[in-house]
This record gives structure tokens, C-alpha cells and sequence, in this order.
């Protein structure tokens, strides 16, 4: 069973920065795609970015690319997720999710129903 846990959510003016992270743990972490997914209240859970299981391959929404970047440390079990150039649409909960595949891809990681594992969600608050 593999547990993930988000942290460095928070309120921040619009046009600055937050980096989310995510541990994960009682799994072998190199074997799990990792993705970021969020949720604004009366909204649908939606597709941030996904990284694959080596980090060689990111996919981002096109809401946030060139503006959010994934990376991960295999050596630390850790996923982040930088954020810059925030802005009020971005206030969301930020899930954590890891999928089990054997291929280092990011092909369908777009899909919650994918992921196998879901952190708690960490609050981020954008203020205009």
C-alpha cells in the first residue's frame, strides 16, 4: 500500500510562487508514474501534470504550461510541483496521485481513473 502525502500549499499574491511537494512511501517509488490533479470548489477534480517514472517525460494542461513545472527525486521518494506567474484561477485543492505502470511514459496519466493511490489535497489560495 502506498501512501502520499502533499505539503507547501498556502496563500499567495497573484503573479508569485509555491512549490508543492508530495512523499510517498511503502512502495518502491521508481515504479509509479506521478501526477498532480486539483480541485476548485463546484468544479470537477482536473489534470495538472504528470510525470513519468524516471521524470524523463513531463505532460502538463495546457492551463498551466510554461508556468508550473513537475520534477521528482527518486532517491528522496519525493514529486514536486513549482508553480510561478500564479493567478486567482489556480485556487484549487492540489491532489498528489501515483500509478503503477511498467512503461516510463505519461501516456493516459491525464485520467484520475488511472492513478492508483490519492494524497489528501494541500490548499493553495491565489488573492488577486
Amino acid at each position: 500500500q502506498v501512501q502520499v502525502v502533499e505539503s507547501g500549499g498556502g496563500l499567495v499574491q497573484a503573479g508569485g510562487s509555491l512549490r508543492l511537494s508530495c512523499a510517498a512511501s511503502g512502495g518502491t517509488f521508481s515504479s509509479y508514474a506521478m501526477g498532480w490533479f486539483r480541485q476548485a470548489p463546484g468544479k470537477e477534480r482536473e489534470f495538472v501534470a504528470a510525470i513519468s517514472r524516471s521524470g524523463g517525460r513531463q505532460n502538463y494542461a495546457n492551463s498551466v504550461k510554461g508556468r508550473f513545472t513537475i520534477s521528482r527525486d527518486n532517491a528522496r521518494n519525493t514529486v514536486f510541483l513549482r508553480m510561478n506567474t500564479l493567478k486567482p484561477e489556480d485556487t484549487a485543492v492540489y491532489y498528489c496521485a501515483a500509478c503503477h505502470r511498467a512503461a516510463d511514459s505519461v501516456v493516459a496519466l491525464t485520467t484520475p481513473m488511472e492513478y492508483d493511490y490519492w494524497g489528501q489535497g494541500t490548499q493553495v489560495t491565489v488573492s488577486s
